[in-house]
C-alpha cells in the first residue's frame, strides 16, 4: 500500500482539480473555494503522515486511521463518480471551441456526486451495526439423516476493538439469538491487536446461546502480530489471554483438532485449523494434524479463517472436506451487492471473498465479518450473520 500511495495521491489530485472547475462555474465565493482546497490538503497531509509513522514503526492510532480512511473517500468517490459527467461536456467542448463551463452540467455533477456521498455517510455512521442475516440450503448425499435441517450460525471477524456502540452490538447478538441455530461457529479475529480491547464486550457475547454448542479458531489478527510487543513473553501472555476469554465467553476453541457433534447416535466431524493464509500471512493452520483422529467416513465442516486455505490446501486433501466456514475478508467492508450481482475491490485479491463457491463437490461459505475494522464502518458490504441449513439430498 505503502509503495501505491503517490499513485493514489496522484489520482486523488487529479480528480480534485477536475471537480474543482465544477465548483467553480457555481460559486465565486472565497470561503467555499478555499474551505475546498483546506479540507482535502489537510486529510493529505494526514494520510501521508500516518503511512509516514507506520513505515518508521510508529503506528497511528487505530481509531485515528479509520477517521482519515473514512474523511478520504468522502473526498473521494463522490468526485470520482461525477467526473464522467464533466468528461463527456469536455469532449463537446473541443468542438464548440471551448465555451465556459454549462451551469445545469456542473449541478448536474453535484447531484450525482450526492448520492454516493450519503451512501457513504450512511455507511461509515451507520453500516457497523447494519446487519444482515444471509441464509444458504446446502444439499448433500451423505448427510447422517439425523443431521437433516440442522442449522449453523456462522460469525467471523468480530474485530472487538473497533466497536463504540453498546447499543449496536446488542443489536447483532439479539439477531444472532433470533436464529436459533443448532449451533454457533465462530471463524476468528476476534480483537484487531490486543486481548484486552474484549473485555468491555465479554457480557455481549457470553449471552450468545446454541442447544449442540459454541466452537471457534483463530484469525491472523488474534496472534497479535500487527503490534510492537516490548518482549516476546508479553505476546505470549496476550494471545494465552485470547484462548481464556473464548472460553469466558462460551466458545469450545479448536487449535488444529477436531471434535464430534453427535445428535441420537450419529455424529458430524466439526475441525477447526489455526489461521493459514496466503503470501505473507502466516500459516499456523494444520490440516493433517486436526484431521489425524477423524476417520474416513466422518461428514466433515471445517473452520479455517483465510479462505485461501480452501484452494490451496483443502481442496486437494485427501480426506473429503464437504464443507468449510471463512472470513478475513471483510468484502473489504466497500462494495456493492445488487439483484445478485455483487463487486468488491477485494475480488481482485481474493478468489473467494464473499458467499458461497462449490468446487469438486465440496463447499465453502466465506462470511462478510461481524465487525469492522480499519474503515470505520461498512458501505454497501454490510455486517453479516450467517445461518446454514444442512440438508440430506432425497
Amino acid at each position: 500500500m505503502r509503495k501505491r500511495l503517490p499513485l493514489i495521491i496522484l489520482l486523488w489530485f487529479f480528480v480534485d482539480v477536475y471537480f474543482f472547475s465544477a465548483v467553480c462555474t457555481l460559486t465565486s465565493n472565497s470561503f467555499i473555494l478555499w474551505g475546498y482546497w483546506l479540507f482535502d490538503v489537510t486529510i493529505v497531509v494526514a494520510v501521508v503522515n500516518a503511512f509516514a509513522g507506520i513505515s518508521r514503526n510508529r503506528r497511528p492510532p487505530q481509531r485515528l486511521i479509520a477517521w482519515l480512511m473514512a474523511l478520504l473517500l468522502l473526498s473521494f468517490i463522490p468526485k470520482l463518480v461525477a467526473m464522467p459527467i464533466l468528461l463527456i461536456e469536455d469532449v463537446t467542448r473541443i468542438f464548440r471551441h471551448f465555451p465556459p463551463r454549462s451551469i445545469w452540467i456542473s449541478q448536474l455533477a453535484m447531484a450525482v456526486a450526492a448520492i454516493p456521498f450519503m451512501g457513504l455517510l450512511f455507511g461509515l455512521t451507520r453500516g457497523g451495526h447494519y446487519y444482515k442475516v444471509k441464509t444458504e440450503i446446502l444439499y448433500f448425499d451423505d448427510l447422517p439423516e439425523v443431521f437433516d435441517g440442522f442449522t449453523i450460525t456462522q460469525l467471523s471477524d468480530i474485530h472487538s476493538g473497533s466497536f463504540t456502540s453498546e447499543k449496536g452490538v446488542q443489536k447483532g447478538i439479539d439477531m444472532v439469538n433470533a436464529q436459533n441455530s443448532d449451533i454457533i461457529l465462530f471463524t476468528g479475529d476476534l480483537v484487531n491487536n490486543k486481548a484486552s480491547e474484549m473485555d468491555r464486550w465479554i457480557p455481549y457475547f457470553a449471552q450468545l446461546k446454541a442447544p449442540m454448542g459454541k466452537y471457534s479458531v483463530l484469525g491472523n489478527h488474534d496472534y497479535g502480530d500487527y503490534m510492537r510487543w516490548e518482549s516476546e513473553e508479553l505476546q505470549a501472555a496476550n494471545l494465552r489471554r485470547l484462548k481464556e476469554i473464548h472460553g469466558e465467553i462460551g466458545f469450545k476453541l479448536l487449535l488444529n483438532e477436531a471434535t464430534t457433534i453427535e445428535k441420537n447416535g450419529q455424529s458430524i466431524a466439526l475441525i477447526g485449523v489455526e489461521n493459514w493464509g496466503k503470501g505473507g500471512f502466516h500459516k499456523y493452520g494444520d490440516l493433517k494434524k486436526a484431521t489425524i483422529n477423524v476417520p474416513e467416513s466422518s461428514f466433515k465442516v471445517l473452520m479455517s479463517h483465510d479462505p485461501s486455505h480452501w484452494e490451496a490446501v483443502t481442496l486437494e486433501y485427501d480426506q473429503h472436506i464437504h464443507l468449510t466456514l471463512s472470513g478475513h475478508t471483510h468484502g473489504m467492508q466497500f462494495g456493492f451487492e445488487f439483484l445478485g450481482i455483487k463487486w468488491s475491490p477485494i475480488k481482485y485479491v481474493y478468489k473467494q471473498w464473499a458467499g458461497l463457491y462449490k468446487k469438486n463437490g465440496r463447499f465453502l461459505y466465506v462470511n462478510r465479518g461481524f465487525g469492522f475494522l480499519g474503515l470505520k464502518g461498512r458501505v454497501g458490504i454490510w455486517p453479516e450473520i450467517t445461518v446454514i441449513t444442512l440438508k440430506r439430498k432425497p
